[in-house]
């Protein structure tokens, strides 16, 4: 026992400056992660104001039966779980590429205006997205139906009809995170060795074989962490795109609502916290095993690319 302490205390003497610039991050990450995490009491309880957090009355898994036997919970997970299926995979292959067009046949101030110009709708906030949506949606005003009318064509009304809202909450998450995403897979293209391309060249291989044999198998590790860390979050909606896209239009709920807006209208219109915070804990142990299962998948297929 002595001997681990002594072994402990020298190696916190030699990392000390490490352990020094690690101190802010870890405090931060155990005041905003791991304190409200004492919060899971609420979904177990009637939540009442006088008595607090601790001192509700305790009611077990009603919050949780509530949830279910509303007729919601379904629905709402398989909106949430498609809708993040279909950004994961449709924003990668843009994503992916987008960056290999921007390596393969942009020069290097071309590249540069590129990334500023696909980057910039990553800074642009989702109210702001919604209000543009809005201004080309829109029945009586949208540029699309204004378009639509000056070639004879009936407008569409598309904030009435939820068919329509799947593909166009994929576009507009594909755009926004479009830049955001190539930067990061050319990084990792800029760093793959010139060499593997000019011996490819000289062989005789052309742009697309080079491509193929070379640039998409180097990115695989990339892939695999970014695509990983999204399915983490598998079951947590954006609120701010669906909310502001979307907003209080029950029309679209059976086709838009996710869970994080689900809670927050059962928060806001119904004051229901406990059933609120049973959704909100549905959702993590949903996310937790979801993250397990892919990590376990990946670890089965090379262990090396697993993030744990």
């Amino acid at each position: 026992m002595t001997k681990r302490r002594s072994s402990f205390l020298k190696d916190f003497k030699r990392h000390r400056s490490l352990l020094l610039m690690l101190t802010p991050s870890t405090v931060l990450f155990l005041l905003f992660s791991y304190i409200p995490m004492l919060g899971i009491i609420i979904a177990f309880s009637r939540f009442d104001y006088m008595g607090g957090v601790f001192g509700s009355p305790w009611v077990g898994f009603d919050n949780f039966t509530f949830f279910f036997e509303s007729g919601d919970a379904w629905r709402v997970t398989r909106n949430t779980g498609l809708y993040n299926l279909g950004f994961i995979v449709v924003g990668t292959s843009f994503q992916i590429l987008t960056a290999v067009l921007l390596f393969e046949v942009g020069g290097k101030w071309f590249r540069k205006i590129m990334q500023s110009a696909l980057f910039l709708p990553y800074f642009i906030s989702w109210v702001i997205v919604g209000a543009i949506a809005y201004n080309l949606l829109s029945y009586d005003v949208g540029t699309l139906n204004n378009i639509l009318g000056m070639f004879g064509v009936a407008p569409i009304d598309i904030y009435n009809t939820p068919i329509y809202w799947p593909y166009i909450l994929l576009f507009f998450n594909t755009w926004k995170y479009l830049g955001y995403g190539t930067v990061m897979y050319l990084a990792a293209i800029t760093s793959i060795d010139t060499e593997m391309y000019e011996a490819a060249e000289i062989d005789g291989a052309n742009v697309f074989q080079r491509i193929w044999k070379i640039t998409i198998p180097s990115l695989y590790p990339t892939v695999t962490i970014l695509v990983l860390l999204a399915i983490g979050n598998m079951f947590r909606g954006d609120f701010g795109m669906f909310y502001n896209l979307i907003g209080n239009n029950g029309v679209l709920f059976s086709a838009t609502d996710v869970i994080d807006t689900y809670v927050f209208r059962a928060l806001m219109n119904t004051n229901e916290i406990g059933m609120s915070a049973a959704a909100g804990v549905y959702q993590s142990i949903l996310c937790f095993v979801t993250i397990l299962f892919a990590n376990y998948a990946v670890r089965k297929y090379d262990k090396d690319r697993a993030l744990f």
